[in-house]
């Protein structure tokens, strides 16, 4: 049987579930920001959203439910003309975003949970979409490997001038980009000839990243290490802006 698996990010709307989750472990989504965002979760095909998908999460609280496969946040989300949209992590126009994706950037949180002989929870933060949140995943009561990982660096700051993804309404950065999103090549998304760990190689533009926060996921074939085992863990704790 498939573990299941998702994402999260500060959009928190990337969320992928491949089997039905054990009783037990609770997901945890933790807003310390000074602004409200909006989590979402996409599942696998076949499988119901959780949290009908999505949902605001204000300033300095917190939410607990089963635990889905994946998970990211949006920001700037706001109602104009009837309609729901957000600066980044947006999925279609809509709050709960029922199943669908978010628009990149997006700082993810991936995890395969109940898999092997004991009973291991695997998880890692990815900026190979991009970034728009710092975020971290802490595991709670759980045996082996269990890492606090993820991105506590607030890299809008910082992030180069042909990643950046400015919103509304003073052109603040709002999104670093990818340099696949930014640039669209076969070499930096990995596609095609470069879709293999051999000829899928770093960039100046994932190394940005990664120079900022050496254990996350900065492009497509990254090293598979940076995803941890955790057996039996009660609770993983996914922290904004911690």
């Amino acid at each position: 049987m498939a573990a299941p698996l998702f994402t999260l990010s500060l959009l928190l709307i990337l969320c992928t579930l491949a089997t039905a989750t054990p009783p037990g472990l609770i997901l945890t989504v933790v807003n310390n920001c000074p602004f409200t965002i909006w989590p979402a979760i996409q599942p696998n095909a076949g499988h119901p959203a959780l949290e009908r998908g999505g949902f605001a999460l204000s300033t300095l609280t917190h939410r607990s439910f089963p635990a889905p496969s994946g998970h990211w946040a949006r920001t700037g989300c706001s109602y104009a003309h009837g309609r729901f949209s957000c600066a980044t992590g947006d999925c279609g126009g809509r709050l709960e975003c029922d199943g669908h994706g978010g628009a990149a950037p997006a700082t993810l949180a991936q995890f395969s949970l109940h898999h092997g002989h004991a009973d291991f929870s695997s998880y890692g933060v990815s900026l190979v979409d991009g970034f728009n949140l710092p975020m971290t995943v802490t595991p709670h009561e759980g045996k082996g490997q269990c890492p606090v990982v993820g991105c506590r660096a607030d890299l809008l700051s910082t992030c180069p001038h042909a990643l950046q993804v400015r919103g509304p309404p003073h052109g603040a950065v709002v999104g670093c980009k990818s340099g696949c999103a930014a640039f669209g090549t076969d070499e930096l998304c990995c596609r095609n000839h470069y879709n293999s760990p051999q000829t899928c190689r770093a960039s100046s533009y994932s190394e940005f990243f990664k120079h900022a926060c050496p254990a996350t996921f900065t492009y497509a074939h990254d090293s598979p290490s940076l995803m941890h085992e955790c057996s039996a863990p009660r609770e993983l704790k996914v922290i904004f802006c911690h």
